[in-house]
């Protein structure tokens, strides 16, 4: 009894209790919080794409129109180009397999690319470049570029371009040649890129990613070469999409659509630059990431390659004009035989066997009869010159066929009578031995 007088519980094990229900609830009503803060996020990114398309349908044109017109102020000058001193074009592929490289190394976007090679070809159509200085510029271009158009945290510093060009200029050069880049183009840095105009064009049209970089697979080739620098990225956006949905067998738009009105002759230009792209691209598109879509054109090449050889190789099969037409029959047609008779170079047609007419037969008879006259023996080398029976000719019956031996044999007897000849068992005539 005094025991059980004396005994009082622990209150531990309810204070433990009481805590950790606290805590799941406390848990329970955070994640609520963090679940709820997530569904308004994305409504309003809902609510914010849905008014970006509503905007995007109504000032589509407007913002079309002034891509445009900005694409044809800032294109560079070929012709001034051509007159450096010191960079050739052959020196080109060298500088944007770097910036290529430089450009993958810091993850930056396709536009930001594009945008610091026509900075570098504006400036390079405004100043004098040294050769020694060519990679300084490219630098400071894609300097700019990437300040200008990507993610902060992604822009290269001037330690890293420093590090990647072997400590070739200090650190005061890249400073000194990014303002003079921006200083010589009058701070005009809004080009509109191909991508740009590429992402308009496939606005309306379902995501394809392996059309659109094969796409900018493409554009990235036309880079490296002189006849695509002056060109507007509106053109060579839309010839390179058009390029791409055939290489890759894709349907084409319809011909209202604003990405179906593409120059033929920019395609035919781009097609032709596709059997040597440079290795750095290559190897670029090359990955998952790009949907492999150089391996890809390059067994499209091969393809058409071998097509093209197999065409040359192989005569043209002529169909016979009375041949039977193939009216869809299962199986194989079968071939008919040409009505036109070949030449034969050696021996003669094989003749008819029976005679055309009686007329025929006299003349042969006539003739043998003018041989004997002569002297001659009648011999019969090769075949008889008359041509074939016609199909309207009646073969003559039994009866004529009989006169007609007959009489061919009384010519032969007649001849052999005239014209006895020795026994050739010997190999040889009594006339020939006795001669000798």
């Amino acid at each position: 009894m005094d025991y059980h007088r004396n005994y009082r519980p622990c209150p531990t094990f309810f204070v433990e209790e009481d805590y950790g229900m606290e805590s799941r609830i406390r848990q329970e009503r955070q994640a609520k919080q963090e679940h709820d803060k997530q569904m308004a996020r994305e409504r309003q990114y809902a609510m914010a794409d849905e008014l970006s398309n509503l905007t995007c349908e109504q000032l589509r044109d407007d913002v079309l129109s002034h891509m445009l017109e900005m694409d044809n102020q800032t294109l560079p000058d070929v012709e001034s180009i051509d007159i450096q001193t010191e960079i050739q074009w052959f020196m080109r592929p060298y500088l944007l397999d770097f910036l290529i490289e430089a450009h993958t190394a810091f993850q930056l976007l396709p536009s930001t690319l594009f945008l610091a090679i026509n900075l570098l070809d504006r400036y390079c159509s405004k100043r004098v470049v040294y050769k020694r200085h060519y990679q300084l510029v490219g630098c400071a271009a894609l300097l700019i570029a990437a300040k200008y158009n990507d993610k902060k945290d992604r822009v290269p510093t001037i330690k890293e371009l420093k590090s990647m060009c072997c400590s070739l200029y200090d650190d005061d050069m890249f400073t000194q040649m990014e303002w003079h880049v921006l200083q010589t183009l009058g701070w005009s840095i809004g080009h509109p890129t191909v991508d740009a105009f590429l992402q308009h064009a496939v606005l309306d049209d379902p995501y394809d990613p392996e059309v659109e970089h094969m796409a900018l697979y493409i554009l990235e080739i036309a880079l490296f070469h002189r006849d695509f620098v002056a060109k507007l990225s509106s053109e060579l956006a839309r010839a390179a999409l058009a390029l791409s949905r055939c290489i890759l067998n894709r349907p084409q738009p319809r011909h209202t659509h604003w990405s179906s009105q593409y120059d033929s002759t920019t395609l035919v230009a781009l097609s032709q630059q596709l059997h040597q792209p440079s290795t750095v691209v290559a190897r670029k598109y090359a990955s998952p990431h790009y949907s492999r879509v150089s391996k890809v054109m390059e067994h499209f090449l091969q393809r058409q390659a071998s097509l093209a050889t197999y065409a040359r190789c192989t005569p043209p099969v002529e169909t016979p004009i009375d041949s039977k037409p193939y009216n869809g029959e299962i199986g194989l047609a079968t071939p008919q035989k040409s009505q036109q008779l070949t030449a034969i170079p050696h021996g003669y047609l094989t003749p008819p066997i029976t005679p055309d007419n009686e007329a025929l037969v006299h003349a042969h008879a006539q003739m043998a009869n003018h041989d004997l006259t002569r002297g001659m023996p009648t011999v019969h080398n090769g075949c008889s010159p008359s041509p074939a029976p016609s199909a309207e000719m009646q073969y003559m019956n039994s009866e004529a066929y009989q006169q007609q031996q007959e009489a061919m044999y009384m010519a032969q007897q007649a001849a052999l009578q005239q014209f006895p000849l020795a026994p050739t068992h010997m190999g040889m005539s009594q006339t020939y031995q006795g001669g000798m």
